[in-house]
């Protein structure tokens, strides 16, 4: 391996422990490498109005890739710098077309003006009290990111027929969120995103280490000169992975930058192993 020029983490299940805080270690250690000199990024499935409460982990200005990739979002001014979404017209063909092939399914969506969803449909998360409420297709302008979720059909079948009937029309991603399928628009994933970050930064992507738990990381752990899968990652992340790490719950990306900036410079990142660095 080679010392990176910039470190991407993804947030739930990585980064974020399972009761869904930073720890005071990470956010430590996150410091600490970007005074050492190498980038951070955040890079993460969540939609721009659930980082807010994060500030204090992002790097490089307060700017974070969210949503799968379609947003980037300055945190600190809570602003959405750039999106890239489903046009309204596939939105709306979309849901036809499911609501044709799985009856019963309900939508929600992500813009980069906020949240939005339809009556029936049921969030496992506090709804925002400026959330917009009706059909999807109604409102119009992009979806950062369209959301499925189906009252009877298990996660495995839903998201697999979902993917099925929206075609080569979007991507579906699954980053762990139960009974969700998460459609972004063609070509919008975090690899995707992140290449078009680091080449605003003039760095390659032999230059960038990433960490990673779900599904939607593989494009960035495929995508990054070196990738981390932590402990507790799905087993496909974990098989695509370079190295494996302590799990979010024991900061295990923490404890590989801890590595990083206490090694000798000559041997920086030469004695993070295959194997999750609590065996040692």
């Amino acid at each position: 391996m080679r010392r990176p020029r910039l470190v991407a983490s993804d947030l739930d299940g990585t980064l974020l422990r399972s009761d869904g805080t930073g720890s005071e270690r990470t956010a430590a250690a996150l410091r600490a490498v970007q005074e050492a000199g190498v980038r951070t990024v955040l890079v993460t499935a969540r939609p721009p109005r659930w980082l807010d409460d994060l500030a204090h982990l992002v790097g490089d200005g307060g700017v974070a890739i969210c949503g799968n990739g379609a947003f980037v979002y300055d945190v600190p001014h809570r602003t959405v710098l750039s999106h890239k979404g489903i046009e309204p017209e596939s939105v709306a063909a979309i849901i036809d077309d499911l609501r044709r092939e799985l009856p019963g399914v309900t939508f929600a969506a992500e813009r980069a003006t906020g949240f939005a969803l339809e009556e029936a449909y049921e969030s496992q998360h506090p709804v925002p009290v400026d959330a917009i409420r009706g059909p999807i297709a109604d409102e119009g302008g992009l979806v950062g990111k369209l959301l499925g979720r189906h009252p009877t059909m298990s996660e495995d079948q839903f998201r697999a027929r979902v993917a099925e009937v929206v075609g080569d029309r979007g991507i579906v991603a699954y980053s762990g969120a139960g009974g969700l399928a998460e459609i972004c628009a063609p070509g919008v994933t975090k690899a995707a995103a992140l290449e078009s970050w680091c080449d605003g930064l003039g760095i390659g992507a032999e230059d960038v280490w990433a960490f990673g738990d779900m599904p939607n990381d593989l494009p960035m752990i495929v995508w990054a000169g070196t990738a981390f899968a932590v402990a507790n990652a799905h087993p496909d992340v974990i098989a695509a992975a370079d190295h494996v790490c302590p799990s979010n719950d024991e900061d295990g990306v923490a404890q590989v930058l801890e590595r990083l900036l206490d090694a000798p410079e000559r041997e920086k990142a030469d004695h993070i192993p295959r194997r999750p660095l609590d065996e040692d």
